[in-house]
C-alpha cells in the first residue's frame, strides 16, 4: 500500500469545503501511485464539521475509512497544541470525533490543548498520533520534554519542509531525532492543493484495514519513505496556484 500520511481536504483553513477540489487531490493521488492516504485537516478550520458531514454523504464509511471506489481515505485531524507544534491524529472515526468535540474549547490561539493532555485524550482511544514536522520555524516540536517526544508513534517527514529547508538537510534534523528518541519516522506530503500531491508519499507491503493496523507495521519498521525526484517543482507550483486560486475565493466571497 502506498499511503501519505499528512493529506489536507481544503485549499487553507479559510476556506469552505468543496468535494470537487478534494475529487481532484484524489485524482492526483491515484495518478501518482497511492492507495490511500490519511485526512490530516486542520481541527480548527472554517466549518470543520462539514468536511466529515459532507463524506458522509457522498462516500461509504466503515468508521476506519471512506471506500472511493477502492481508494482508503482514512479518517483523522491535525491539532494545534499549546507549545506551538501540528499533531497529526488518526483512527477510528467516531473516537475521533469525540476527541474534535472535547478540543472545542482549544481552537483559538491561547487556549490550544497541551500535548500531554492530547496524548491523554488519544491513547485510551486507540489513536495514532504523529508529530507533525517538528523542525519548521513556526510549528516546530524539537524543543519539547523528550518524554514526551517519546510518545509519539511518529515523527513527519514532510514534503512541504523538504522544500524550504532543504532535502538533505531536513533529512539530517528529522531522522536523527527519530533514532534518537525510538520515534519511526513516516512522510507526509502537506498537500493542500492536487500539485503537491505524490512529492513524498509511504510504501508498506500488503494491504491495511484500520490506523491501529498501520500503527503496528510502522512501528514494526515496515515503512519505506518515498521522495519524488520533482519534489521541488511540485511543491513551488503547488504554493503559486494555492495563492492565486485563495485571491479568486476572497474576490469571489466579497
Amino acid at each position: 500500500m502506498n499511503i501519505d500520511f499528512h493529506f489536507h481536504v481544503k485549499l487553507s483553513k479559510k476556506t469552505d469545503f468543496s468535494m470537487d477540489h478534494f475529487n481532484e487531490m484524489l485524482d492526483e493521488a491515484i495518478d501518482q501511485g497511492l492507495q490511500a492516504i490519511t485526512l490530516t485537516e486542520h481541527f480548527n478550520t472554517r466549518r470543520f464539521a462539514e468536511v466529515y458531514g459532507t463524506l458522509d454523504r457522498m462516500l461509504p464509511c466503515n468508521n476506519h475509512y471512506y471506500d472511493r471506489d477502492g481508494f482508503k481515505i482514512f479518517t483523522g485531524m491535525e491539532v494545534d497544541v499549546a507549545e506551538g507544534g501540528h499533531i497529526l491524529v488518526s483512527g477510528p472515526k467516531d473516537s475521533l470525533l469525540e476527541i474534535r468535540d472535547l478540543l472545542e474549547p482549544h481552537t483559538a490561539a491561547g487556549s490550544f490543548i497541551g500535548l500531554a493532555e492530547l496524548f491523554e485524550l488519544c491513547e485510551p482511544r486507540g489513536m495514532m498520533v504523529i508529530g507533525g514536522h517538528p523542525f519548521r520555524e513556526s510549528n516546530h516540536l524539537c524543543h519539547v520534554d523528550r518524554e514526551l517526544l517519546r510518545r509519539f508513534d511518529a515523527f513527519d517527514l514532510n514534503g512541504k519542509d523538504l522544500h524550504e529547508i532543504g532535502i538533505q538537510e531536513n533529512i539530517a534534523l528529522v531522522l536523527p531525532l527519530g533514532a534518537e528518541l525510538g520515534v519511526p519516522v513516516v512522510a507526509g506530503s502537506d498537500a493542500h492543493q492536487m500539485f503537491q500531491v505524490g512529492c513524498v508519499y509511504n510504501a508498506l507491503p500488503g494491504d491495511y484495514e484500520t490506523v491501529a493496523e498501520l500503527k503496528e507495521a510502522i512501528r514494526a519498521g515496515a515503512c519505506k519513505r518515498v521522495i519524488s525526484p520533482s519534489l521541488h517543482l511540485q511543491v513551488r507550483a503547488a504554493g503559486a496556484v494555492k495563492k492565486l486560486l485563495k485571491k479568486k475565493v476572497e474576490v469571489e466571497a466579497m
